[in-house]
């Protein structure tokens, strides 16, 4: 099968949309499949045309950037000749784009599959409500265009209005985890490295973006600090440079000088290097706070590592500690529960934690590839 799959940002850009597709694009591409990812050229430095782990990637040139989004005037015609030469178009979502792909995907009677990321909900700002309330109907025609719309879960799904809208072309389809087993001399060299030994560690594994809600965790280490003063938050990810979040990273600075001696900025860690982060940390911080997070891939990542996860009670994110049992959720903005709940989870980590082979079976990657085989066939055959 020929996949063609789309979105905005690709690697070497990290997030967790592009975490999910790049897994997808392997996974595929490693079952035999030819695979094709159609994606922008976001920095000038970037190969138009390069394959990468069996993958064939094309970046369209951008005009400009808005907001976290691009402007691409040449990907109707990227766009078009690609479909054309492939047997099914995936789209990921949010995307600015995708109403045009999906609508080109029909017009040439392709099978069309949106992978539904999350809903978009943009940093403060007039300009980027008009974004939104453009990008709604928008987000409509794609629906109505697609042939399927995958999903992470229904918990999600029956918490999002557009989501609700399309019940019927919806398929769950478990999130994509490929975490290996952590490296023991890669974890010791980064304990050793940022003098981490000793201490009690919370992660934090995500971009410096406002849906994810850093400032409630660094509120809360006031009150962890009351009971365990050699706690440290270790940060990882692209936490500098986020596009679309500058404003926000300058206000977060803003709040780091208290606390820099229970801060570590951990360099950007190999994808394949991060179970040995996960299985350094105590516990594991998810603060996001709406619905632009789904589910959070570094929760069963960490899971699968041994180490136990404290979450925002939101539809999505609360999916991975309700299925393992491996944490504990709290409301969002609460800087008091977080707190609470961090420091019962360091206490009896033990109770929290599951078998390895446990958290794979909630998570199984190879099932969900299957899955996405099926459902191509099966949008092909419709």
């Amino acid at each position: 099968m020929r996949v063609l799959l789309a979105l905005t940002y690709y690697r070497p850009h990290v997030s967790g949309v592009t975490v999910y597709a790049e897994r997808l694009a392997r996974g595929l591409a490693r079952r035999g499949h030819e695979v094709t990812v159609l994606t922008s050229r976001y920095a000038p430095w970037l190969e138009a045309r390069e394959d990468v782990d069996g993958v064939h990637v094309v970046r369209v040139p951008i005009a400009r950037k808005v907001s976290k989004g691009v402007i691409m005037p040449l990907f109707p015609l990227y766009a078009t000749a690609l479909a054309r030469r492939h047997d099914v178009v995936n789209i990921h979502m949010p995307q600015l784009e995708a109403a045009l792909l999906a609508g080109i995907g029909r017009a040439l009677g392709r099978p069309v599959v949106l992978t539904y990321q999350c809903d978009l909900q943009l940093p403060p700002g007039l300009f980027n409500r008009v974004v939104e309330g453009a990008l709604r109907p928008m987000n409509e025609i794609a629906a109505a265009a697609a042939h399927g719309i995958v999903v992470t879960s229904l918990d999600y799904a029956g918490n999002s209005p557009f989501l609700r809208r399309h019940g019927r072309k919806l398929h769950v389809i478990s999130p994509l985890i490929e975490s290996g087993e952590p490296d023991r001399e890669y974890r010791r060299s980064l304990m050793d490295a940022w003098h981490l030994n000793g201490s009690v560690r919370i992660g934090f594994a995500a971009r410096f973006a406002a849906e994810k809600g850093v400032e409630y965790l660094l509120r809360a280490l006031p009150r962890v600090l009351e009971a365990r003063p050699n706690a440290r938050i270790v940060f990882t990810g692209a936490y500098k440079d986020t596009v679309g979040e500058e404003d926000y990273w300058q206000r977060i600075q803003t709040m780091l000088p208290p606390y820099r001696d229970h801060l570590t900025f951990l360099d950007l860690i190999p994808p394949q290097q991060m179970p040995a982060y996960f299985s350094m940390c105590d516990v594991l911080a998810v603060t996001s706070v709406n619905s632009t997070e789904a589910f959070g891939l570094v929760q069963a990542e960490a899971m699968l590592a041994g180490t136990p996860v404290v979450a925002t009670d939101l539809p999505g994110i609360r999916e991975a500690v309700r299925r393992t049992g491996m944490g504990r959720l709290v409301p969002p903005r609460d800087p008091e529960a977080l707190a609470a709940a961090l420091l019962e989870v360091i206490a009896n980590r033990a109770h929290y934690q599951r078998t390895r082979a446990e958290v794979a079976a909630e998570f199984d990657l190879e099932r969900a590839l299957r899955e996405y085989e099926e459902l191509f066939a099966h949008c092909g055959r419709q």
